[in-house]
């Protein structure tokens, strides 16, 4: 599996190297964001590991890059762990984040857990029925090709909010726990203080133009997790 790393500090870029390479991993390195993204856009990576703070172009307009180009999972590495830069992270899809101080075994799994969900992603696109679209009324939610369209007009998701918009609409009408998505759309437990779950919702809901005083389609119930709203008018 060939990983691109992303990080000007070249020591931290060798132990990763020496670290996960006895694991499987093929791990390149780049040192800036232009850098990288020209060795991004010149091989064939299964994921990216993408440090916030580098020269020239820093992490998050290389990540708005990429996510122009590619659904490739990318996990974000912070040295400073300020939440305001994993929630952008988030919001601007990236599917992971970890504080510099990581150890790496922690770093491991992370990469296992955002590389397993495309995996998973993608085994489940080729099994299911190719034709089949969820429809709620003006939202279609079409699975062979993961877009979504509200109103004739596709919507531009990141890969984790598409999951979990699908998720929450093929258990339309149940509860679904936070612990329940995080484990659809990621494949593995997060830490119960991991707000990731919600700050994926909080995006979702307004490329859906949502009001969460009076949702549409995702409902919050206190204390339970999240759910799906059918509108009446749904086909089935």
């Amino acid at each position: 599996m060939k990983i691109l790393m992303i990080d000007d500090d070249r020591k931290l870029c060798r132990l990763v190297a020496d670290y996960l390479e006895p694991m499987g991993y093929d791990v390149e390195a780049a040192h800036s964001g232009p850098d990288g993204l020209r060795v991004f856009r010149a091989g064939e990576y299964h994921a990216v590991i993408l440090d916030v703070m580098l020269p020239q172009m820093d992490g998050f307009a290389v990540l708005k890059e990429l996510r122009r180009e590619s659904d490739i999972p990318v996990l974000m590495l912070t040295a400073r762990g300020e939440e305001t830069d994993r929630i952008v992270g988030l919001e601007m899809g990236a599917d992971d984040y970890l504080p510099k101080t990581f150890s790496s075994r922690e770093l491991l799994a992370r990469l296992r857990a955002v590389t397993r969900r495309c995996q998973l992603t993608e085994t489940r696109s080729s099994s299911e029925a190719a034709e089949q679209t969820l429809r709620f009324a003006e939202l279609h939610i079409e699975q062979s090709s993961r877009t979504v369209r509200l109103h004739e007009e596709t919507l531009s998701l990141t890969p984790v909010e598409y999951d979990l918009l699908a998720t929450l609409a093929l258990s339309a009408g149940r509860v679904l726990t936070r612990d329940h998505l995080l484990e659809a759309v990621s494949g593995r437990n997060y830490d119960v203080f991991d707000r990731s779950i919600d700050v994926h919702i909080s995006s979702l809901r307004r490329k859906l133009g949502e009001n969460p005083r009076q949702p549409r389609y995702i409902q919050t119930v206190r204390t339970a997790g999240y759910m799906f709203i059918a509108p009446p008018e749904t086909q089935p």
